[in-house]
């Protein structure tokens, strides 16, 4: 891992003239500039991209040119010497000498350090050529170089430091640790040899070395043979010699041992931070204080309040976007990978799977990378497939590669949260508080290397993986140019104790999430629910005072509080509905559903009487039963006519604005047909459509309440629109042909909602009867027809026929005790087992009903009068009347048929946003729309049965229409 070194008497001296106060006054420094905001980015630089005379600095990541008459090496990341030069001294990267050949011994033998005659000519590499079948020996066997090519015995003599190679067909140099050390190929006592190096045993370095790799999952801490073998080699050459690999390589087996750093131990984290703080003078790369020259950077620093500033004060300096010329939909990561010796690889992006363990499509794999798509992997892989796949562990270091507004491009440090990582024995990256992180750079996946014990061939007894990776992208707030703060990679580490590895298994994940904060999203919603709910209040105190005027009650208790409630409660569930649409907060249900209820009960328990005003025609004889006589009669008034429209105003309570069955057909049809539920997906992409083999995203619940909102609420407002432009004005209007039949029929209804407050529709004939054969009937249709007869309305020479009527106290008194007699207990459906005296009480009350109500509408009763007006504009916005009906009712002319609002029809938008609440929150709990779609209709269904059923009973026990004529 070593290709040179530097004297030990050099690195002795440099050590000892570090003195305490320099240490000191350097630690102010670098406290004071890592308090400091920094950039973590710098040019993104390849080898390939190094000129001829440059080399790739594998700890710098840059390009460094080579020292005089030097190049790149084949693989461009050291330099070496350009033919018929000689190597004079070499420590590795630029720290090399070359002495150029003489004339007479222009060729340079194969290991560059000197200079032969060649009598067979030169490669292009300027080494001797020999002929196809021929051994190129250059020195004789005790190492003698040879003025000419020949083979001979490896010598070890001073002016050689040959020995045999690993094949015994050539004579190399030694190895230079041994000739710096003792000047000769043998490391002999007191020099200490370890890891194949040789080392002063006067060296100033820490001598306890711990190489016990720890495994917090499961308690375990044992001797790696890996670490007892290259721990102490890689750290003292990587400290004496300043040799790039062997740092690296230190560097690896920090972050096989989870970063962790215990100030009591010498281990490789320890070892590494020992040098980094050692290693002041030779200066940082690229101005980041955590990146020591020749050192891998590692770690972020361990100041309190770091990690903030490093993931939320710059953002990244490029724009990503979905639209436009610059479009920017994909997020280049690359990473700079190493093998466990510290060599550098190659740059490589993340595309294919680098990072997944899960094995899958490229396309599905490559879109975690996509900007916007929220990405979730998992799997359970065999041990003997990781053992397989992953014999050595490769180290990644992963940057984000972006373009500047110049074309330059850049890459970005991406930091990594290490879960396992323990500081002083606290795992302090699993503090809440991002305070006290401790951020990383080097990430690996499997780590089967360090776990074995004695013999690197046998089969580990433990292995690391990589269980838990995830890539956070949060976007900068406040911003619509799509910029990001640094990514930031969570992970980690599950510890497994090798047994059978063909039945052993474990479970790995990987996932991108998006994150943004959300605190001026929510005091601005804070602001809203204030606002509008203060309004809310003031709205239900009007509808509060509102309803005790229409029940003539001036008294404060417990039921007008009740009432506030109920209103209160249905006024916020409609300011969470505005607030909550695009943000899915579905608790709101309880509310909308409340007031849905309210309605319903509301609805199903009105005080309703139909007015007849059809007057018998003239009188018949009639036998007097028990008398034996006959004497004359009024001709009874038909019944059918009550009954007709009793079963139309049963037909209509359940008619609505739109078709549920369509509405809920249509809006599954959309969803899961036409395709709009993949715009609930968590990704960038506005397509209807997913390919089979492309990556399905996971639903987001917001987007998913979000799209069904949209899609509910445009189905049932086209609906609406439909309905009241075309059908009720060329196929049918049911309100309005009520209307008509009550005045056809000669029948008025009489409604009341509240105590005091109700509806009245004048359905009087003006032609005085409706009870007529059908040439009479058509007659008066023509004469209406023609304006040969006075108009319907109940105020002369008008059309009004609706109205809504705020009545006295005193009326609804009298109201009250005629209808004390007109209710019974068995109701109106067990007429023919009633008692005689019962029926003619309620056949009496019946008529005095219809007869008083009748007289009141012809103002017969003065000290029970009403008079009829207009409402004003404020009193129709605010629904409520200003005017208390104290000594006479009030009419209010009444051109919107109110009276719909006992009716399902006058409820739609109710109604429509109930469904809806109901469908969004089963496909919340259930992420499936065709069981809401179904759940949703099967409500509706039962909601409109209990509807028709205890309204029919309402309606034939208020009418004394018999409950079996109601069909």
């Amino acid at each position: 891992m070593v290709t040179g070194g530097r004297g030990t008497v050099v690195a002795m001296a440099a050590w000892s003239t570090l003195n305490a106060a320099g240490v000191t006054l350097f630690l102010l420094l670098v406290l004071l500039r890592v308090s400091q905001a920094q950039t973590f980015f710098f040019p993104f630089r390849q080898p390939e991209t190094c000129g001829h005379n440059q080399y790739f600095d594998i700890s710098a990541l840059s390009c460094v040119a080579c020292g005089a008459n030097q190049r790149q090496d084949a693989r461009g990341t050291v330099c070496v010497c350009l033919p018929g030069f000689q190597m004079i001294s070499n420590n590795g990267g630029p720290d090399i000498i070359c002495k150029k050949c003489p004339e007479n011994m222009k060729g340079v033998t194969g290991d560059g350090w000197n200079c032969i005659s060649c009598p067979d000519g030169l490669t292009a590499e300027g080494k001797c050529h020999c002929p196809t079948g021929h051994i190129l020996v250059e020195r004789d066997v005790n190492g003698t170089l040879l003025s000419q090519a020949t083979c001979k015995l490896c010598e070890e003599s001073e002016n050689s430091f040959t020995i045999a190679n690993a094949l015994g067909n050539r004579c190399v140099q030694c190895e230079p640790t041994f000739i710096n050390t003792s000047r000769s190929c043998v490391c002999s006592e007191p020099n200490i040899l370890t890891g194949g190096l040789c080392f002063s045993s006067t060296g100033n370095f820490p001598p306890r070395m711990i190489s016990a790799a720890r495994y917090g999952d499961l308690g375990v801490s044992f001797t790696s043979e890996w670490f007892a073998e290259y721990l102490r080699s890689a750290a003292a050459a990587c400290w004496v010699y300043a040799n790039l690999t062997s740092c690296q390589a230190l560097g690896n087996m920090c972050v096989m041992n989870m970063n962790s750093y215990d100030s009591t131990t010498f281990d490789a984290c320890r070892l590494f931070q020992f040098i980094f703080e050692n290693t002041a003078g030779l200066g940082t790369v690229h101005s980041v204080s955590f990146w020591r020259q020749n050192l891998p950077w590692l770690f972020y620093g361990d100041q309190l309040g770091l990690a903030p500033q490093v993931l939320s004060t710059t953002p990244l300096p490029t724009n990503f976007s979905f639209k436009g010329e610059n479009q920017n939909t994909k997020l280049k990561f690359v990473a700079a990978s190493y093998d466990v010796k510290g060599n550098f690889l190659k740059w490589q992006t993340l595309e294919g799977g680098v990072l997944q363990l899960c094995p899958d499509t490229e396309t599905r794999l490559n879109a975690a990378y996509s900007f916007g798509t929220t990405y979730q992997q998992n799997c359970e892989i065999p041990i003997s497939k990781i053992l397989t796949d992953f014999p050595m562990p490769t180290f990644y270091d992963v940057y984000l590669e972006y373009t500047d507004e110049n074309q330059h491009q850049y890459i970005w440090a991406v930091p990594v949260l290490n879960l396992n990582l323990q500081h002083n024995k606290i795992f302090v990256n699993q503090d809440s508080s991002s305070g006290k992180w401790l951020l990383t750079r080097r990430i690996f996946l499997v780590d089967a290397l360090s776990g074995r014990e004695n013999d690197l061939g046998s089969q580990p007894r433990l292995i690391r993986v990589a269980t838990q990776i995830s890539l956070s992208i949060r976007l900068v707030p406040n911003t619509k140019n799509g910029n990001i703060y640094p990514p930031l990679i969570t992970i980690a580490y599950s510890d497994i104790d090798i047994k059978d590895p063909n039945s052993q298994s474990v479970k790995v994940s990987f996932s991108v999430t998006y994150e943004m904060d959300q605190g001026e999203a929510r005091v601005q919603t804070d602001i809203a629910l204030g606002v509008l709910g203060g309004l809310a209040v003031l709205l239900s105190l009007l509808k509060t005072a509102g309803w005790k005027r229409r029940i003539g009650s001036p008294m404060i208790d417990l039921q007008t509080v009740m009432k506030f409630l109920v209103y209160y409660a249905g006024d916020l569930a409609n300011v969470f509905f505005i607030i909550t649409v695009g943000t899915g907060l579905y608790w709101l249900i309880f509310f909308k559903a409340l007031q849905f209820l309210h309605k319903l009960i509301s609805q199903i328990t009105i005080d309703i009487f139909f007015i007849d005003w059809e007057r018998p025609k003239g009188k018949v004889l009639k036998a007097v039963e028990g008398e034996g006589g006959v004497r004359s009669a009024t001709v009874p008034v038909s019944i059918w006519r009550t009954y007709f429209v009793a079963n139309e105003w049963n037909e209509i309570q359940t008619v609505r604005k739109i078709n549920p069955l369509f509405q809920v057909l249509t809006v599954l049809f959309l969803l899961e047909v036409v395709g709009f539920k993949n715009l609930a997906l968590m990704d960038s992409s506005s397509s209807l459509s997913r390919s089979p083999p492309s990556y399905i995203a996971p639903y987001s619940r917001i987007l998913r309440y979000a799209v069904s909102t949209a899609l509910w609420l445009v189905i049932g407002i086209i609906q609406i629109v439909f309905f009241a432009v075309f059908y009720e004005r060329f196929v049918e209007d049911k309100i309005r042909q009520f209307v008509d039949l009550c005045c056809m029929s000669n029948i008025s209804v009489f409604l009341l909602s509240h105590r005091c407050f109700g509806y009245y529709i004048h359905g009087r004939s003006v032609h005085g009867h409706a009870d007529t054969n059908m040439e009479e009937m058509n007659m008066n249709l023509k004469r209406e027809a023609e304006n040969l007869c006075s108009q319907r309305g109940l105020i002369p020479n008008t059309d009004g026929q609706t109205f809504q009527i705020a009545i006295s106290s005193q009326m609804r008194q009298q109201y009250d005790r005629i209808h004390e007699t007109l209710t019974r207990k068995n109701g109106p459906a067990r007429l023919l087992s009633s008692s005689g005296s019962t029926f003619e009480q309620s056949i009496k009350a019946y008529h005095t009903m219809n007869k008083f109500l009748g007289s009141f509408i012809d103002h017969v009763h003065k000290e029970m009068d009403y008079f009829i007006k207009d409402k004003l504009l404020l009193e129709r916005i605010l629904g409520m009347e200003f005017m208390e009906p104290m000594e006479k009712s009030i009419f209010y002319n009444d051109e919107s048929y109110s009276f719909s609002s006992v009716l399902y029809y006058g409820n739609e938008a109710t109604l429509l946003i109930y469904d809806l609440m109901f469908f969004c929150v089963v496909d919340l709990a259930c992420q499936n729309f065709i069981l809401a779609s179904f759940l949703t209709y099967l409500q509706q269904e039962i909601f409109r049965f209990i509807r028709n059923t205890v309204g029919q009973k309402n309606l034939a026990s208020k009418t004394l229409v018999d409950q079996r004529f109601l069909i």
